[in-house]
């Protein structure tokens, strides 16, 4: 799957794939010239993150216990992130669909959940408090509670994001539209 800006202009693309019974979802975060490397459970609970920029090695490492821990790959405790379940990169919609696709919410319900909102390119890593919203079927409304910005995003049958409108749309390709 790839996302363009509005304008058409490149933004993210992400590669799944099943192994170890769980999903490694590698992340192209075009417009930062990075790459997230997000392993999730079967269930889509975040497991553990890597964010290489511009080195053979990851800038970024983070892992939980699956119970909101958080930890560095040196064994540092983030006390901060304790908590979090979810991360959010500002240039992709694929890390709200991890949410859409996992979330048990009903048509009119909401959850407000702490995410970790990470920098690209500061590697600055930050807890903050959003609103998921399930509007409809195949619509929901995210809203940061830190900011008060707000977004909607048309969503697929298994959650994936299609469109948040005027950030993002998913590209559709000749072997997707056959």
């Amino acid at each position: 799957m790839a996302w363009t800006t509005w304008d058409g202009t490149p933004s993210s693309s992400v590669a799944l794939r099943w192994e170890n019974e769980g999903w490694t979802a590698e992340v192209g975060l075009h417009a930062d010239n990075a790459t997230a490397v997000i392993r999730l459970s079967a269930l889509w609970k975040v497991q553990q993150l890597l964010l290489f920029r511009d080195l053979p090695d990851p800038d970024l490492w983070l892992a939980t216990d699956g119970h909101g821990r958080w930890g560095e790959m040196n064994g540092a405790h983030r006390t901060e992130l304790d908590g979090c379940v979810d991360i959010d990169f500002v240039n992709t919609p694929f890390t709200n669909s991890v949410l859409t696709h996992r979330l048990p919410l009903h048509v009119g319900h909401t959850a407000d959940i702490p995410v970790i909102t990470i920098d690209v390119e500061t590697l600055a890593v930050v807890s903050v408090p959003h609103r998921y919203t399930r509007v409809d079927t195949h619509t929901w409304e995210y809203t940061s509670l830190a900011s008060g910005t707000q977004q909607h995003a048309v969503v697929d049958e298994c959650g994936f994001v299609i469109n948040e409108h005027d950030v993002f749309r998913r590209v559709v390709n000749d072997a997707q539209s056959n």
